[in-house]
């Protein structure tokens, strides 16, 4: 026990011991005086430190945990998140998807609506409002062939042109470049045993729908071609199995003009009979209609319940299929020529129609064109503007886009010689057709 508090007291006496050893120096007044300011100064100073430091660490505190915070997310969260994007972006496709249909629904319903029209015939694009008449300089000429063209027609996609001549010879034309693409030359009379192309003059010609085949008038979309010819009848063949179908007669004299559309009938022109025929394929009936008072030399349907004729008696008539009587006619379409009281119509030498809509086209050799409306119901037919074309307008066609109308031009008549222009130029004009509001780049002329 005393040992022990011995022991305990031992440190006591050591400090008591340090305390005495230890000897305290006396700092002078001025001296401590200069210690305390210094002491204060770095005081201050390591208290100003400290405050940057601390400020320093508290803004990287602070921006380390708002990095934090945007980083921060679960592998649950991360897949919500996801979830919500990918969702989002379905529902906006289903929303583009159903745009879409709907647009489709409508255009295959106004489509549809179409086609019954066309059907029916009642369909009629109002085009002639917007038609202005074409600047002359636009109009492209191409020659090629050496005697006036008889007849012409366009491919259906609007990038060549057929025509043929009195020479015999038919001619591929490019729209664009104005170009010859193919020739098949005329041969002579007696030579048809050896000479690949026609050796009289072609009168009438046709493309099929699939651009396939050029022949006289092909049911549209279909390989039957119609024909008809100066022995009054009209046939029927399968060009697909080079086969004759069947013979159509009733007309009492040369047949002058023929055309065709979807339906299984033709429309034909009888020459000096006077009458306009419908031919119905599968009855093996016609339709007979009279209206003009001289020989009917081109005839074209409209639309399948519609067409319009011309005659040299100078009159243009237009025509329901159900009715035998002209809808419309207009007496002198083109004027009169010779002395006073000795007046005689310039003969319509040709006609053509642009298809399901409200206007056509009639030539003469009265010195123009002319294009017309057809008024409401197709009960009356009203003058547009004239095109000036020297020279007898012995063919006519529309292009299918309805941009251009291309005319076949002789020196004579396609079907005879009573009289020639001189001044005329065996050609095939190309006619821009412009329309309001719209503007039509025209390929250069290279005729």
């Amino acid at each position: 026990m005393a040992a022990a508090a011995a022991k305990k007291k031992q440190p006591q006496r050591a400090a008591a011991a340090g305390g005495a050893g230890r000897r305290r120096r006396k700092v002078p007044a001025a001296e401590e005086k200069s210690w305390q300011k210094a002491g204060s100064k770095l005081n201050e100073e390591i208290s100003s430190d400290s405050e940057a430091e601390s400020s320093a660490l508290g803004g990287k505190r602070k921006k380390d945990n708002e990095a934090e915070e945007e980083i921060e997310e679960t592998a649950q969260e991360k897949k919500l998140r996801l979830a919500k994007v990918y969702l989002e972006q379905l529902r906006q496709q289903e929303e583009e998807k159903a745009e879409e249909e709907a647009f489709e629904k409508d255009l295959v319903a106004s489509r549809l609506k179409e086609d019954v029209l066309e059907q029916k015939g009642k369909l009629q694009r109002p085009v002639a409002k917007e038609l202005q008449p074409p600047d002359t300089a636009a109009i492209r000429v191409l020659r090629g062939h050496q005697l006036p063209i008889t007849c012409l027609v366009i491919s259906p996609d609007d990038k060549s042109i057929f025509s043929a001549a009195k020479d015999c010879s038919i001619i591929k034309w490019d729209v664009e470049s104005g170009k010859k693409l193919h020739v098949i030359p005329g041969g002579k009379k007696g030579t048809e045993a050896q000479h690949v192309g026609h050796t009289t003059p072609v009168l009438c010609m046709a493309v099929s729908s699939d651009g396939k085949y050029l022949g006289l008038s092909f049911q549209k979309g279909t390989h039957q071609l119609y024909s008809a010819s100066h022995d009054r009848s009209v046939k029927v063949w399968n060009v697909a199995e080079n086969a004759y179908v069947e013979t159509l007669f009733g007309h009492q004299d040369a047949i002058t003009g023929l055309d065709s559309l979807s339906r299984e009938c033709c429309v034909t022109a009888g020459g000096r009979d006077g009458t306009v025929r419908v031919w119905k394929i599968p009855e093996e009936s016609q339709l007979v209609f009279y209206g003009h008072q001289g020989s009917i030399d081109c005839v074209q349907l409209i639309n399948e319940e519609h067409m319009v004729s011309g005659a040299d008696d100078g009159s243009v008539a237009l025509w329901g299929l159900s009715k035998k009587k002209p809808l419309a006619t207009v007496r002198q379409a083109h004027g009169a020529h010779g002395a006073q009281g000795l007046e005689q119509p310039h003969w319509v030498s040709a006609v053509a129609a642009l298809l399901n809509s409200d206007v056509v086209a009639t030539g003469s050799h009265s010195g123009s064109m002319r294009l017309w409306k057809c008024g409401e119901g197709f009960r009356r037919l009203e003058p547009l503007f004239d095109i000036p074309l020297v020279g007898f307008v012995n063919s006519l066609k529309f292009s299918s886009a309805g941009d251009f109308l291309v005319a076949g031009i002789g020196q004579e008549h396609r079907l005879g010689r009573w009289w020639r222009i001189k001044e005329a130029k065996n050609s095939i004009c190309i006619i821009p057709l412009k329309r309001m509001g719209a503007s039509h780049t025209q390929p250069a002329d290279s005729s």
